[in-house]
């Protein structure tokens, strides 16, 4: 047993001291280069591994993916578009789609809206790093550990018996003789699951406001509460148009987020009653039951899905550094 773990501790280390090396040799030589070859050697260096790295990890899987999305289960016939046919015509797939959408549309306008409350309301207490800690602290739990622990707060037993779930004990105490199985109660399901997600994401909504709103030069909200704006007009006519890139910002990356959203529903439901996305009907089709092509066509689909939100992203970030 020993012997075996030492054999492949020994074999580790000698790989790494071997990738140590070859790095080493190919950084010497590339000192030691001069003239014409040296600056394009050094860019080859520097940029060839991460190139590399991009075509196995992301050109070559996304080819691929698309590749197979034009055949049948086993990728032994060419189907042509009836696999993405299937994705926009098949009526179970409608409710996936739909479902997708109602996240996709009310996760992110919730964490968002919430995380800029509490931007303006933490900073105006004493000791706010602590609050924004707290708050911010779900972001350092997983999507499936988060999902574990509302597992728990969505737990339903017989009002006769001890309850675990915490919200059906509040339910009880106030005075619900019988609350429901929420896990089981659809469409609720679809939103009680949408408030872990908003629960995860609303402290990096909070905090990049926050600094959004801290960033907002003194002249102009000194300027403005002499012309006479207060409270609600100041925050509509002022703070809003001055942090309106980054809060469209936050809001795309949390739209990023949920569009790809698979954690929450394979832990907590599976994608059973009524509560299955997108992300986890690619994931079922094609390890679950198998069918490779139609597996590939929703991630291509979810793939196109992204691209926008990201593209959008990519140009108001672009914005924003142009205007500091």
């Amino acid at each position: 047993m020993w012997a075996d773990a030492l054999t492949k501790f020994g074999n580790a280390a000698g790989a790494i001291v071997v990738f140590v090396a070859v790095l080493l040799l190919i950084f010497f030589a590339a000192g030691r280069a001069t003239g014409r070859i040296s600056k394009p050697l050094a860019v080859g260096i520097f940029l060839g591994p991460a190139v590399l790295l991009l075509l196995i990890g992301l050109v070559v899987p996304a080819v691929r993916t698309i590749y197979l999305s034009f055949f049948n289960d086993d990728s032994s016939h060419f189907l042509g578009g009836k696999n993405y046919g299937w994705a926009f015509t098949a009526s179970d797939i409608h409710q996936v789609l739909l479902n997708t959408l109602l996240w996709i549309v009310v996760a992110p306008v919730a964490a968002t809206a919430l995380g800029l409350v509490l931007a303006l309301l933490v900073d105006r207490l004493k000791r706010q790093a602590l609050y924004k800690s707290l708050i911010f602290m779900p972001m350092a739990i997983s999507f499936v550990g988060a999902s574990i622990i509302w597992k728990f707060v969505y737990n339903y037993r017989e009002s006769s018996q001890p309850q675990i779930g915490l919200l059906s004990q509040i339910c009880i105490w106030l005075g619900w003789r019988n609350p429901p199985n929420w896990i089981l109660s659809h469409p609720l399901n679809n939103f009680l699951l949408m408030v872990i997600m908003v629960w995860v994401q609303t402290g990096f909504a909070m905090v990049v406001l926050s600094a959004a709103i801290k960033a907002i030069p003194d002249e102009i909200t000194e300027a403005a509460v002499l012309d006479g704006a207060r409270g609600w007009r100041l925050f509509q006519h002022v703070t809003i148009p001055m942090i309106r890139n980054t809060l469209v910002v936050v809001l795309t990356t949390v739209m990023i987020t949920t569009l790809k959203l698979f954690d929450i529903i394979r832990t907590m439901t599976g994608g059973n009653f009524g509560t299955q996305v997108l992300a986890n009907e690619m994931y079922s089709q094609s390890f679950v039951q198998f069918n490779v092509g139609r597996g590939s066509a929703l991630a291509v689909i979810l793939f196109v899905a992204v691209l926008p939100l990201v593209g959008y992203n990519i140009v108001q970030l672009r914005r924003e550094r142009a205007t500091r």
